[in-house]
Order: structure tokens, then C-alpha cells, then sequence
């Protein structure tokens, strides 16, 4: 109940610290549509009480001589016991003499989430309106063992039982008589009053539920961070602008591919690598091949990467400006899977380029989502629109067989996959981060543009390649050549260079073998490194080899496979003969 006080004296308390100031432990806020009809009859009919009395009675209620006789007559008035009215402005004073003071507490009703603790004397709950006379048993603590043990045993296991097979074991273990029917060994449950239904034991499963615990158990923890876990944060917040990081990733193509040897033969499915910016989302590097994601092929990625892009569209009859595609640089991180750059590659790379090499955990592809969801996009594009793509996994009876539409070889597939990049170095990325410099200056979010806006307002960690003979001697793959009479000879072609033939290599040095670096996208050229690894002589392929010109190295391998095997049908052909 309320007492007198004076302003002075407690202001007094006040600077003396007796009276303190604290949260007010009543103030809430209700919105009115969550109130039930219950509640709001409830409190009506209180605050009407409440508010006559206060607006007439005022100076009776806050007298302590009078505030007895004044509780009485409005008891009295309405009907109800003086407790109740001492009770209402009590909770009236206390919550800030406003309408929403006089709302019953029934959130602290009926003992919501406190475990009561139960016998098998009386059951409990709502008895059942179909079935049998008894009404089954209680949930106690040794039946919620029992529920703990069976979902431990049996449904947290990687046979990935359901929760009904789970409640079976339940029964079988805990509630039914074992007995023996020649040599096998059955079960036989127990009365349906005498068992827990399967409803009860699924309420306290999902009461004690453990998510997390449940996928990790009966999937795996790989499983659980690849699909399950939450996701609160983004990639471009690891990044402090154009270079930071850059993501790597290879895609085998939905698509078969002819040889340019001859068009009737099909080579196979290619494998496109990507590098993407993870700040701009500009793709920096494109690398289009027939061998499987590996080494190789990341390192061809990487050399494209720091290529001048016109110069590199140029060689596909592809004409761009440099803002098109202004990217050939080094960044600072590069993230990859563990499988193309794990090994003694990745020593080099780092050592010589001085750029960070961040591999994925094995299954977290997420962890380089970006990229992943780009090539994942643009193999969607090629699988609509290209000939000889794979339409469907399974193809049925009688269905056409897709590979016979294969039309298209290596380089044009290529010019496909350049024509889709620069495509999407321009488009606008959807549910883009936007920085609040980025909004005020009504940025565009494409690739292009973010690209562009780092490198004027953010650091940003781009390295520039001053000698990329140099770089390329890091990056492209190696290999043995053979010095013979007839040039150096390497994957079956034949080469030679000045210095060969000035020095004599062919007389002096006939059968040695010697390192060299090439490129698999186009074998003209081979190169010999200098001892010192500061550069390299050329070696050009020579006229008994030029029909080979122009071509990869797997096109090149796939014809001389094919080669080799009609002269061996040849071969056999002559011996039946004979």
C-alpha cells in the first residue's frame, strides 16, 4: 500500500543512495490482436472498477485512516470481497496505473514447463474418448529412461531408423515377454494398458529433442555443416575489396564434345574452371578442358588468370575492350578444393608468387559457395541451349541417345564459355551486400561495377605480374623430352629451336633427356628453363608435325589413341587373312 512522503526527504534518500533506481520489473508491452477474448473481458471489467473509485475516491484510497472504509464501500458497490479490491489496486499501482495493469497473469498459470513428477497409481492427462477401458500409464522417470535409452541405441545410429522403428525396439526391449518358437526367439507385447503409446513416447522425443546431435549421429558432423548448420554471415565480409580473395572451381560440363580432327567422333565431356573475386563476383580466370579436375587444369586457370583478356578473347575471334574484362592479376588468397591444390604444386605457387592457398575441409564445397553456384549456373545455360547436352540422367527405353547430337569441338565450346562470362561480368547480382558508400552513390551491383568501385574506394590486395614468362615458367605443367636425330620429341611431336641446331643438341646430345614446360591449350610451342629460372629457350613444332597445329593436347592424345588402335584392327584383320 502506498504511504506519504516528502519531495525532500526523498531527495535526500536519493543522493544519499537509500533509494536507488531500477528497471521496473512490471513494464511489458501487449499488442492488443494477441490478447485473448478472455483476457480483454477480464481486464474491462477490472479497470472499470478500478477507474470509477480512483477518479471519485482518490484522497480516501491514498489515506491510510480512510483507505479501509473506501475499499469496503466500493466492495460493496460491485459485489466482490475487499481482498479482491485491495488486490486490484495493488497490481494498479504497481503497473503503472495504466489499463493494461489490470491484465490477468495467465502466462504463469497451470505450471507450463515444469516437469511434474508422477507414480503409476493415477493416470494423468486427458483420458481417451475411443478404445479400451484403461487408459494406459504414466510417463515417469524410469520411463523416460527407457524413451533415452532405445533413442540412443537404436535411432542415433547410421542405419538411420525412423522414430516408429525406434518405439518397436522400445516395446520388444521394456514392455513384451520373451519366449522361444523352435530355434527363433519371439516377442510377444504386453497389454496396450500396460505400454507407452506411441504418441507419448514421440511428444517426449520431440521435447528433448537435439537436432544437431541427430543429424551428426545418424548422417554425419560433415553432413550437419554442409546442410544443417545456420548460416549467419556472408563471403564478402572476408574480404576488404578486389583481390582479397578469389575462389577456384571445376565443373564437368553437361555436354559431349566432338574432336576438330573429325567431327564424327565424340571426345567427351569437358571440364570448365573458374576463378571468381569473391568481393566484385567477377570471374578473373576461365580454363576449358577434356582432363578431369586436377592439377593441370587449375594451373591453366591460374595462367589465364593474370592473361591480358583481350588478348585472350582475341585468340577466339572474340573482340572486347578492357573494361569488359579488366581482370589479370594475383590476389592475395586463393580458395580451392583440397584435391588440385594439395601436392607439390601448391609449394611453388606459393614460394615464388608469394599468394596464400586456402583448401577447403573435405565436403565443404560451401566454404567456396560462390563460384560454385555461378558454374553451376552457367552449365545450367549450356545444358538448355547447346546440342549433344544431357537433358536427363536416365534416359529411357526407346529415347534418343543426346551424344549423337554432339556438334560442337573444343575451341567453340570454348567461345560458348567466354561469351557467358563476359555475360555475367555485366549482370546484376541479386541480394549483393551493398555497403552504405555503395547505396548513397546508387551503385549497380554487376560484377563490373563492384569491381571497379573497390578498386577506387576499398584497399583491395591485387598484385600485378611484372614478367609473366616468369610467372608462366611457375605455373604451366612439366615434363621429359627426348632429343633424338629427327628434333626433340615430346607427346609424340617433334620440335626444334636455334639453339638446338647451333649447338649441335642433335649430334652431342642424342637421346638425353631434358625438362621442359608447355602448354597443354595449345601445343606449337614447347619451352626449355634456363638453370638460373630466369628464362627459358622456345622450341616450335617442326613440319613433320604440323598437322597438329592449333590443337590441345587432349585432342591430340585422342587422335593418336585412335591412331594406334586401327592399326591394330588393321593389324588383326591381316592375321585372319593369313
Amino acid at each position: 500500500m502506498p504511504k506519504k512522503a516528502t519531495i525532500e526527504d526523498m531527495e535526500i534518500e536519493i543522493e544519499s543512495n537509500v533509494l536507488i533506481p531500477i528497471s521496473d520489473p512490471f513494464l511489458k508491452s501487449y499488442a492488443e490482436e494477441d490478447l485473448t477474448e478472455k483476457q480483454l473481458e477480464r481486464r474491462n471489467l477490472n479497470w472499470e472498477i478500478v477507474f470509477k473509485a480512483w477518479s471519485q475516491s482518490k484522497e480516501s484510497i491514498l489515506s491510510k485512516k480512510n483507505r479501509k472504509t473506501a475499499f469496503l464501500e466500493i466492495a460493496e458497490e460491485h459485489q466482490i470481497t475487499e481482498l479482491k479490491v485491495k488486490r486490484l489496486f495493488t497490481r494498479f499501482w504497481q503497473r503503472g496505473l495504466n489499463k493494461n495493469a489490470m491484465l490477468p497473469d495467465y502466462m504463469h498459470s497451470g505450471g507450463k514447463g515444469k516437469v511434474r513428477e508422477l507414480s503409476q497409481e493415477k493416470k494423468v492427462g486427458r483420458p481417451r474418448i475411443y478404445g479400451e477401458e484403461e487408459q494406459g500409464i504414466n510417463i515417469t522417470e524410469d520411463v523416460k529412461k527407457q524413451f533415452r535409452h532405445v533413442i540412443k541405441k537404436y535411432y542415433r545410429k547410421s542405419e538411420k531408423l525412423t522414430l516408429n522403428d525406434t518405439y518397436q525396439y522400445l516395446l520388444k526391449e521394456f514392455y513384451s515377454n520373451k519366449y522361444h518358437e523352435g530355434e527363433s526367439v519371439k516377442y510377444k507385447v504386453w497389454d496396450k494398458s500396460k505400454v507407452p503409446t506411441y504418441n507419448q513416447f514421440y511428444y517426449w522425443y520431440k521435447k528433448t529433442e537435439e537436432p544437431q546431435l541427430d543429424i551428426q549421429l545418424r548422417y554425419s558432423k560433415k553432413e550437419y555443416e554442409l546442410k544443417h548448420r545456420p548460416i549467419l554471415s556472408h563471403s564478402a565480409l572476408e574480404t576488404d575489396g578486389p583481390g582479397t580473395r578469389f575462389q577456384v572451381d571445376a565443373t564437368i560440363a553437361d555436354i559431349y564434345l566432338v574432336s576438330s580432327f573429325d567431327r564424327n567422333l565424340i571426345i567427351g565431356r569437358p571440364v570448365i574452371y573458374g576463378i571468381m573475386d569473391v568481393y566484385s563476383r567477377l570471374i578473373t580466370g576461365v580454363y576449358v578442358g577434356l582432363e578431369g579436375p586436377s592439377w593441370i587444369g587449375a594451373m591453366m586457370t591460374l595462367d589465364n588468370m593474370t592473361m591480358d583478356k583481350v588478348e585472350f578473347c582475341k585468340q577466339y575471334d572474340i573482340d572486347i575492350d578492357e573494361s569488359e574484362w579488366p581482370a589479370h592479376h594475383l590476389p592475395e588468397t586463393i580458395i580451392a578444393d583440397r584435391g588440385e591444390f594439395e601436392g607439390y604444386g601448391v609449394e611453388q605457387l606459393i614460394n615464388n608468387l608469394n599468394v596464400k592457398i586456402e583448401n577447403t575441409s573435405p565436403y565443404r564445397g560451401d566454404l567456396k559457395g560462390i563460384v560454385e553456384r555461378q558454374f553451376r549456373t552457367i552449365n545450367e545455360k549450356i545444358k538448355r541451349k547447346a546440342p549433344g547436352a544431357i537433358q536427363k540422367e536416365f534416359r529411357e527405353r526407346g529415347d534418343r541417345d543426346y551424344r549423337l547430337d554432339a556438334s560442337l569441338n573444343l575451341e567453340e565450346f570454348t567461345k560458348i564459355i567466354i561469351h557467358l562470362v563476359l555475360n555475367h561480368n555485366q549482370r546484376t547480382i541479386e541480394k549483393y551486400p551493398l555497403e552504405k558508400a555503395m547505396i548513397k552513390e546508387h551503385l549497380t551491383p554487376s560484377p563490373l561495377n563492384l569491381w571497379k568501385w573497390g578498386l577506387s574506394n576499398r584497399k583491395g590486395s591485387l598484385q600485378t605480374v611484372q614478367n609473366r614468362s616468369i610467372l608462366r615458367l611457375n605455373l604451366l605443367p612439366k615434363g621429359k623430352a627426348r632429343i633424338t636425330r629427327a628434333g626433340i620429341k615430346f607427346k609424340g611431336l617433334s620440335y626444334g629451336s636455334d639453339k638446338a641446331l647451333n649447338d649441335q643438341w642433335y649430334l652431342k646430345r642424342k637421346s638425353e633427356r631434358i625438362d621442359v614446360v608447355y602448354d597443354p591449350r595449345s601445343m606449337d610451342k614447347i619451352y626449355i628453363p634456363y638453370i638460373d629460372g630466369r628464362g627459358f629457350d622456345t622450341c616450335y613444332l617442326l613440319e613433320m608435325s604440323s598437322q597438329y597445329r592449333g590443337e590441345s593436347l587432349e585432342e591430340i592424345e585422342f587422335y593418336q589413341q585412335m591412331l594406334q588402335e586401327l592399326k591394330q584392327a588393321e593389324s588383326l584383320n591381316k592375321e585372319k587373312k593369313d
